[in-house]
């Protein structure tokens, strides 16, 4: 369906050529099931033409769903109950009077113990039908603390603000900590407190004990078994307690086992704090109703212990939902001319990661090492070091092409994809330059690389994109590049 409104066309039917509109509507789902709650966001995310592609101009949240406690099969602690969670989703669905068939793009978001082999395969399934729409992320420590610090708007305030921010993200089991200086986090880390350790029945009886939870548990003395009615006085406890490990990290304390990324350390003139999370809508006061948890107390007691520091709290952009607003954004470029395929029928290739790692090629010498090392760091920064799934290369040319350049700069690639080529992925190379043929040309012949080969160049990538890449436009020898992005709060030009 189209009409005209200003003078622009619109139009929701994705089966039309993307490129004869100049503007776009598509509706998007973001999925977020984590260890303690699950829950979706419906937006609509208008795209307006800007040159060769589209760029997000609006997002507009449709609906927000329900919090739902994450169901688990029986007894386990591990297990996530698929069948609940499906009919869940799919309740939501009707209540915001969506049909699955509406929705153009989405992104799924795993975190905690729904990452676990058996529980991901399992809520794939839920949106098998819909796979080729959605962007999936399995998110470890690292990237969902990157998520959260993007997803609160804590980077786009540390912009906005010109200063030092940090984002605490709280959640059922772990608490990621950010440090966002200027649009870049310089510092994060992790630590094993949450809300959710403990978890209770209706009548206030643990019906679950993590294992971090006994260290808490054993220090305060407090003796508890499933089926234990905690007192209030023991609950508040056990909630300062885990608060009291929170304030450790935030002062960059080394907390030993009981951290999952390496410590803060000393944090120099920061200028606010920012939390996000479950916990969040607690410390806030934004929440009254309790879900079988220390929400409650542990937003209390970090709100009466964080006033004996002295950088000033502000509230996020989004709390609770910080990390599902990254509901998917569409945007599409079309690559420039100097491309190379080999074989020529390797496209179309559907949701890539890309990683978009730091390595300098200002200065006239490259360092094979040092790309080699970049690239590594970014696959492990996205939990992609294992080499089970394709990536996309994307970086910015600089300097000439000259044939050493090239060289140790294609070597360093290679290297630094070892894992991932040996498991005959495609080597997938996206360059905001006109190199692409090249450095394509150089990895198969020069290089003597085995595995496919896509290196197209002319687009602007960042991290926490994914790209479809569509076959070869017969007009004009280029091909079409779909940028599935992860939208978050401030992202909207």
């Amino acid at each position: 369906m189209s009409g005209a409104k200003d003078g622009r066309v619109f139009f929701t039917n994705t089966e039309r050529s993307l490129m004869e509109e100049d503007v776009i509507e598509l509706s998007s789902v973001g999925v977020d099931i984590g260890s303690s709650t699950s829950h979706l966001l419906f937006s609509t995310i208008v795209l307006e033409r800007l040159d060769a592609r589209y760029v997000v101009a609006d997002r507009i949240v449709r609906y927000q769903s329900n919090i739902l406690i994450t169901p688990y099969r029986g007894d386990s602690d591990s297990e996530i109950d698929a069948n609940k969670l499906g009919a869940f989703i799919e309740q939501e669905y009707k209540t915001a009077k969506i049909d699955p068939d509406e929705i153009d793009t989405g992104a799924l978001i795993l975190t905690g113990v729904a990452v676990r082999r058996q529980n991901a395969r399992a809520i794939g399934e839920l949106f098998a039908d819909q796979a080729g729409k959605f962007v999936s992320v399995s998110a470890g420590d690292d990237l969902e603390t990157l998520m959260a610090a993007h997803g609160s708007g804590a980077l786009a305030l540390s912009i906005r603000n010109q200063g030092k921010i940090m984002n605490i993200d709280v959640g059922g089991g772990t608490t990621k900590i950010a440090i966002c200086d200027q649009g870049e986090i310089s510092k994060m880390t992790a630590v094993e407190a949450g809300a959710r350790l403990v978890a209770f029945d209706g009548a206030g009886k643990i019906i679950r004990i993590e294992p971090t939870a006994r260290f808490y548990l054993d220090q305060l003395n407090i003796e508890a078994e499933i089926g234990t009615l905690l007192m209030d006085e023991q609950r508040n406890q056990l909630a300062d307690a885990i608060a009291e490990k929170i304030i450790s990290a935030i002062r960059g304390d080394d907390l030993g086992e009981f951290l999952r990324l390496p410590a803060l350390g000393k944090v120099s003139e920061l200028t606010h704090m920012v939390f996000s999370g479950g916990v969040s809508e607690y410390f806030y006061g934004q929440e009254a109703n309790t879900f079988g948890d220390l929400g409650a107390e542990l937003g209390q007691a970090l709100r009466r212990q964080i006033d004996e520091i002295e950088t000033s709290v502000i509230e996020p952009i989004q709390g609770i939902r910080a990390t599902v607003v990254g509901a998917s954004q569409y945007t599409v470029q079309v690559s420039g001319s100097t491309i190379y395929l080999d074989p020529t029928d390797i496209l179309p290739l559907k949701n890539i990661p890309v990683l978009s790692p730091e390595f300098d090629l200002s200065g006239e010498d490259i360092v094979c090492a040092d790309v080699s090392s970049a690239i590594q760091d970014s696959l492990v920064r996205f939990n992609l070091q294992e080499g089970d799934q394709p990536v996309a290369l994307a970086f910015q040319w600089e300097g000439s092409a000259s044939f050493k350049r090239l060289q140790d700069l294609c070597q360093g690639i290679i290297a630094g994809l070892e894992g991932v080529l040996k498991k005959d992925h495609p080597l997938i190379l996206v360059i905001d330059g006109d190199v692409g043929g090249l450095l394509g040309i150089h990895c198969r012949h020069e290089e003597n690389l085995a595995n496919p080969v896509v290196s197209i160049d002319g687009i602007q990538l960042k991290e926490f994109d994914f790209i479809d890449i569509g076959e070869v436009l017969r007009s004009t020898g280029a091909v079409p590049v779909v940028i599935k992005s992860l939208l978050f709060p401030d992202q909207v030009r």
